[in-house]
């Protein structure tokens, strides 16, 4: 049982997913209660891997209100992810040969009520495979639209 704090809907857009894999993520304790609060945006995040470890960067967990200001941490902060290492070589690998990027799809809360994210390797869409994907949503919603009607 996961608990989703937050999804980047526009990776799902913008990129084919290949594959995805489970990943930790270093943050301080207030950064930890403003995801709880929902306070975070993974559309433009994305993760490289610098000097052999992986690192979640543009990801944007906003702090809380009751935060001193002086205890702030950077919005938008590179945080390290907790992958092993033969995930990160074989990463390393697809990326840098085969044209591949590495996104996050997701944010979550585990059983033990730690936070995770969603490491997904990607391939990028062309102009011709987002319209298709585009059409298929608009044939969907219409097909749910047409069932709600005849209920």
């Amino acid at each position: 049982m996961k608990k989703d704090i937050a999804k980047n809907k526009k990776a799902f857009f913008e990129f084919e997913i290949v594959e995805s894999f489970e990943a930790g993520v270093v943050l301080s304790g207030s950064e930890v209660k403003a995801l709880r609060a929902g306070r975070v945006n993974l559309k433009d995040s994305f993760v490289r891997v610098i000097k052999g470890e992986a690192w979640l960067l543009n990801a944007h967990i906003a702090h809380l209100t009751t935060t001193h200001s002086f205890f702030r941490p950077d919005e938008r902060a590179p945080r390290k992810l907790l992958l092993h290492r033969k995930q990160i070589d074989r990463l390393l690998g697809k990326v840098t040969q085969d044209g591949f990027t590495l996104v996050i799809t997701s944010l979550y809360f585990n059983e033990s009520n730690r936070v995770k994210a969603c490491v997904a390797l990607a391939k990028g869409k062309n102009l011709h495979d987002k319209r298709e994907t585009i059409k298929r949503r608009e044939a969907d919603r219409e097909a749910r639209a047409a069932i709600k009607r005849a209920l």
